[in-house]
């Protein structure tokens, strides 16, 4: 791959643009885009890990795709300073950090409701009707789409479809900063034992356009290797997992600031780090404060390293690894060690399980309504439809599908509405249609 394909400045739904531009550049443009777009705002209502809060300093959708931007950004340029002798005339080290940082303000914003247990819902809602008659005339690989609904799939679509110009372009970002966007640049048939991707078959074109336009290495049907700049994007996202994660579960009082001292001082690099805070009455937020810009400062080091280390590998499209495993041993172990304590001690909390469990239950009341007026729609036309579902479609506003769509497309709009949703309305809305808010 050659940076001056990677870094075209071709915009998707749009014109080719010309590389000189006055004040912001197109890489500052996709910044503003997202961040004034209303699916980037909606984040804030949104489960990063724990479902409805109490505490106000807990992470949202939205306070943790910032972060992740923060961290994304120095790595973009970091990494951009190093190989400045091979950017292409009109790309600065300082561009580099924006694509990066823009990507991860949007590496969030296709994901439902209630996090991680929302994706699960939807999946096992299609999955349980997989014999249901309103699934039946799809294709095996459509209902397979639909059974295996991935967030990253959703972000792309909601960033080159639904954002803004309705599929007409989305929000229209540069061909860089959607590659960038694209950790798993494959589709549903090719996900493998991760059951990770991030096109659905309504996309498929779109990264195929991509994947040529980009020069990436191409992996097959519908397949292709990752742009260099998303694995800065992954290694952002897993930095700011690995110590707020452990953040906000000592702000919920699930963890001591004595359970996490240790995971974060190997991150540091620095089993021997002191600091006169640690031994005071301090709380546990001020001392956890102390260690947490040492070693977010380290992690980045760490991936910059190993970022060039292996180079050649990752521009001829051949690397695999994840750039902060194959860093630092300590940042390594570190990184490690804190995905097993949050999945241990973290991930099993009661009050979390609970609102997960009963977040099956909104979801599966939203998309039984929808899905059921949609299919409705579908085998009698908009003249046939019953009240109720012709209600219930009128929710849906610009996402409702017309009786010409096919049913899988009809589907699609069914999740661009749902998984839009945040927390409060889906549970509001859920209540509303379910008869219980009367």
């Amino acid at each position: 791959m050659h940076w001056p394909d990677l870094l075209t400045t071709h915009r998707y739904g749009h014109e080719s643009l010309t590389p000189d531009e006055i004040g912001r550049s197109h890489f500052h443009k996709d910044h503003d885009r997202i961040i004034f777009s209303s699916a980037f705002r909606r984040l804030g209502r949104k489960t990063q890990v724990h479902p409805f809060a109490l505490n106000d300093h807990i992470h949202t959708r939205l306070t943790h795709s910032m972060e992740v931007g923060s961290v994304g950004r120095s790595l973009g340029i970091r990494v951009g300073e190093l190989i400045a002798d091979q950017l292409p005339s009109w790309v600065t080290p300082h561009d580099l950090g924006m694509i990066v940082q823009s990507a991860c303000l949007a590496h969030d914003i296709g994901n439902p409701p209630f996090g991680h247990a929302g994706e699960y819902a939807i999946r096992d809602w299609f999955a349980c009707h997989a014999d249901d008659r309103r699934l039946a005339s799809l294709s095996p690989l459509e209902r397979l789409d639909l059974q295996m609904f991935e967030g990253n799939a959703q972000g792309f679509r909601v960033v080159t479809r639904i954002e803004n110009h309705l599929f007409d372009g989305g929000l229209r970002l540069t061909f860089p900063t959607l590659g960038a966007l694209l950790k798993y640049p494959w589709d549903v048939e090719q996900c493998g034992s991760k059951r990770k991707f991030s096109a659905f078959l309504s996309e498929v074109e779109i990264l195929n356009a991509l994947g040529r336009d980009l020069g990436l290495v191409a992996r097959g049907a519908n397949a292709w290797c990752r742009h260099p700049l998303a694995y800065l994007l992954e290694a952002a996202d897993d930095i700011c997992y690995a110590i707020l994660d452990l953040e906000d579960a000592i702000e919920l009082h699930i963890l001591s600031f004595d359970d996490v001292k240790t995971i974060l001082l190997q991150l540091c690099g620095d089993l021997a780090f002191d600091d006169a805070i640690f031994n005071t009455e301090a709380s546990a937020r001020r001392k956890i404060s102390a260690l947490r810009g040492k070693a977010m400062e380290n992690m980045v080091d760490s991936v910059v390293e190993a970022f060039m280390q292996h180079y050649a590998d990752i521009m001829a499209g051949t690397y695999h690894g994840e750039l902060l495993l194959d860093g630092d041993p300590m940042v390594r172990d570190g990184i490690l060690t804190a995905k097993r304590v949050a999945r241990e001690r973290v991930f099993p909390n009661t009050r979390k399980a609970e609102l997960e469990v009963g977040s099956y239950t909104t979801l599966g009341v939203l998309l039984e309504a929808f899905c059921s007026a949609v299919y409705e729609q579908y085998c009698k036309g908009s003249e046939g439809l019953g009240y109720r579902s012709e209600k219930v479609l009128r929710l849906m506003g610009i996402h409702a599908p017309g009786p010409e769509q096919s049913l899988y497309t009809g589907y699609r709009q069914v999740l661009d509405f749902i998984s839009g949703m945040t927390d409060n309305y889906a549970s509001y809305l859920a209540r509303q249609i379910g008869g219980v808010g009367l």
